[in-house]
C-alpha cells in the first residue's frame, strides 16, 4: 500500500525547514531589515546553545574562588581581586569581564568591578552554589548523552550519589551528600510553597522524603499550631534529628523512620510531597501518591510541590535540565500538571487545585484533597 500524502501543514513546515537550513538563506536573512533582528537572535540563541557548558564553568570558578562573598563587601579593583584570587592580574581581568558577561558582574570604572543583580542573588542563596559545585557529576554522566539516551552507559555518578535511586538505602556516610544538598537547596523553595499554600488549619503535617527537615523548619517557623512528623530513610532522619536538635526544634518536629513501600503513618491531616514525586518512575510515584491517600484522615490535603515540565517560560529547566538529570540519575522524570492531575485523581484524590507560586520556574504546587472534606488549605 502507497503512503499517505504528507499533510498540507507538515509539507510547509518541511519546506521551511530546508529554507532555514539553507547557508544562503541565513546570510540574506542577517542582512535583510525586516528579518535581521529575528537572525541575530537566533544566532546568539545558537551560539548559546553551544557554549552553555563554558558559561556554566565561568560561573563555577567564581563560586569555588569565592568571588561573590569578596564583592559583597563592595567594588575592588582588579589588582586587589588578583591579590585575593591568588591569580595573575591578566586572568583576574579575563574571569571578570567573563562574569560581566553573563551578568554576574558590572564594571563601575575601567579598573573595578563589583556585583550585578545576579552576582548579589547568589550571595543570599547559597543552595545555587551548592547545586553548582554538584554539577560536576552531572557533567561527567553527560559526557555521552546518547550513550545514557540508549542506556548503555556506565553506572553513573548520580546512581552513586542518590542510592535510592537505585532502590538502596544508604548509611550515614552515604546519605550526608546529598542530604546536605537537599538542605541547601531546599531553603531556597519552602517559603515560595507556603506562600501558596496555607497551612495555618493543619492540624498534623507529615513531609515524606523531608531529609534534614528543611521544610518542616519553615513550616515551624510560620506556623505554631501543627504536629509536624517528618519521614525519610533511616540514615537521613538520624542526621535530621542532631539537626533539629541544633536548631532548638527537636521537640517540635518528630523524626520517624521509614519509606513509602510499606505504607506511610496513618493520623495526619496533611501530607507534604515536596520535590519528591519527579524523582520517581511512573509505577513508584503512584503508589506514593496513593499511599499518601490511604494514610490521609479524612477530609486531609496532600501538597506536592516541585518544578513541573511544560511550565510557561521556563520550558528548558522541567524538560531538558530535569529531564536529563532525572535521566542521569537513573530514576524518575519531569511530569506535566495535567499528568499529576491524572496521577492524583487515579489514586482517589477528588479536587485537586493549583495555587499560584513566586517562581514557578523552581516550584509549582498542586493541593489534592480528600473526600469528606474537614480541612481547608
Amino acid at each position: 500500500m502507497a503512503p499517505a500524502p504528507a499533510a498540507f501543514g507538515d509539507r510547509w513546515l518541511a519546506w521551511r525547514n530546508r529554507l532555514v537550513a539553507s547557508p544562503r538563506f541565513q546570510r540574506w536573512a542577517a542582512g535583510f531589515p525586516l528579518t535581521r533582528r529575528i537572525a541575530r537572535r537566533n544566532t546568539r540563541a545558537l551560539f548559546d546553545l553551544c557554549a552553555g557548558f563554558v558559561y556554566a564553568q565561568v560561573l563555577t570558578a567564581c563560586i569555588r574562588l569565592d568571588l561573590f562573598g569578596i564583592l559583597a563587601e563592595g567594588p575592588l579593583s582588579v589588582a586587589a581581586l588578583a591579590r585575593r584570587l591568588d591569580l595573575s592580574p591578566d586572568t583576574t581581568r579575563r574571569l571578570l569581564r567573563a562574569a560581566e558577561s553573563l551578568g554576574l558582574l558590572r564594571a563601575v570604572s575601567d579598573d573595578r568591578f563589583a556585583l550585578a543583580d545576579l552576582g548579589a542573588a547568589l550571595v543570599g542563596n547559597p543552595g545555587i552554589a551548592a547545586m553548582v559545585e554538584h554539577h560536576a557529576l552531572l557533567y561527567a554522566d553527560l559526557a555521552d548523552p546518547v550513550a545514557l539516551l540508549r542506556g548503555q552507559a556506565r553506572p553513573t555518578r548520580l546512581s552513586g550519589y542518590w542510592p535510592y535511586a537505585t532502590g538502596a538505602a544508604g548509611d550515614a556516610q552515604t546519605v550526608a551528600p546529598y542530604s546536605g544538598l537537599m538542605g541547601a537547596s531546599q531553603a531556597m523553595i519552602a517559603e515560595d510553597v507556603l506562600d501558596a499554600c496555607d497551612l495555618s488549619r493543619v492540624r498534623h503535617l507529615m513531609d515524606v522524603g523531608g531529609g534534614e527537615g528543611a521544610f518542616l523548619q519553615a513550616v515551624a517557623r510560620r506556623h505554631a499550631a501543627p504536629q509536624l512528623t517528618l519521614l525519610d530513610l533511616p540514615a537521613v532522619t538520624d542526621r535530621a534529628r542532631v539537626r533539629l536538635a541544633r536548631l532548638g526544634l527537636g521537640e517540635r518536629i518528630t523524626c520517624c523512620s521509614g519509606d513509602f513501600h510499606g505504607g506511610l503513618p496513618a493520623g495526619a491531616d496533611a501530607i507534604s510531597l515536596v520535590r519528591i514525586v519527579h524523582d520517581h518512575d511512573d509505577v513508584p510515584a503512584q503508589a506514593l501518591i496513593k499511599a499518601a491517600h490511604a494514610a490521609l484522615a479524612p477530609g486531609g490535603i496532600l501538597v506536592v510541590a516541585e518544578p513541573m515540565a511544560g511550565t510557561s517560560g521556563a520550558e528548558p529547566v522541567g524538560d531538558a535540565y530535569f529531564g536529563f538529570y532525572l535521566l542521569a540519575m537513573g530514576s524518575g522524570r519531569p511530569r506535566r500538571v495535567e499528568e499529576l492531575r491524572t496521577m492524583l485523581c487515579t489514586a482517589g484524590f477528588g479536587a485537586v487545585r493549583e495555587p499560584k507560586t513566586r517562581r514557578p520556574l523552581l516550584t509549582r504546587v498542586l493541593i489534592a484533597q480528600k473526600s469528606s472534606a474537614k480541612v481547608s488549605v
